[in-house]
């Protein structure tokens, strides 16, 4: 079958409208999702904002705004973690950053992740929990240059559990 001229001439004007429309639809898609992306970001901005001002219920109340949009977002429960943390709900805190471990699994190789972590389980008595990610950060030696008495600090923690857990078999007894 061979196509005379009138033929090819319609069948590359189909093909070139196709690729025009398709390149439209992909346009206004991508302008979408750029606002919403926008947005999202204005709000994480927002939060961590309010959280650097002091202003922690603030900065809880826009956090969770960008969670209930994004529940997966790492950096969102990072932040969201962090503030109730400051807000003294350790157990809370120790949820958010869970589920931050959860999402990414390769959080365990960052040392302040960690011992912020190894912080939030102790203060919420999680002591199980906070014996392996300090023993994690120990085995490492991690350091880091603004945190120069990493380990000092990782052993006065892991001292801090053994006491509690002594208080704890003491009162049981």
């Amino acid at each position: 079958m061979t196509f005379n001229e009138p033929v090819r001439k319609y069948m590359l004007s189909c093909i070139v409208a196709l690729v025009v429309i398709g390149l439209i639809v992909a346009s206004v898609l991508a302008n979408k999702q750029d606002e919403k992306f926008m947005m999202d970001e204005s709000l994480y901005n927002n939060a961590v904002q309010l959280q650097s001002n002091g202003d922690l219920e603030g900065a809880e109340e826009a956090i969770s705004k960008v969670i209930e949009k994004k529940p997966n977002s790492e950096m969102a429960n990072y932040v969201a973690a962090l503030t109730i943390a400051q807000k003294g709900d350790l157990k809370r805190a120790a949820i958010y950053m869970q589920k931050v471990l959860d999402i990414n699994p390769y959080k365990v190789e960052d040392p302040r992740f960690m011992i912020q972590l190894g912080e939030i389980f102790v203060g919420a008595e999680k002591y199980e929990e906070a014996k392996i990610v300090l023993l994690r950060c120990q085995e490492s030696q991690w350091t880091l240059d603004d945190f120069p008495n990493y380990q000092e600090h990782v052993a006065f923690l892991l001292a801090q559990i053994e006491n509690s857990q002594l208080k704890e078999g003491t009162n049981n007894e």
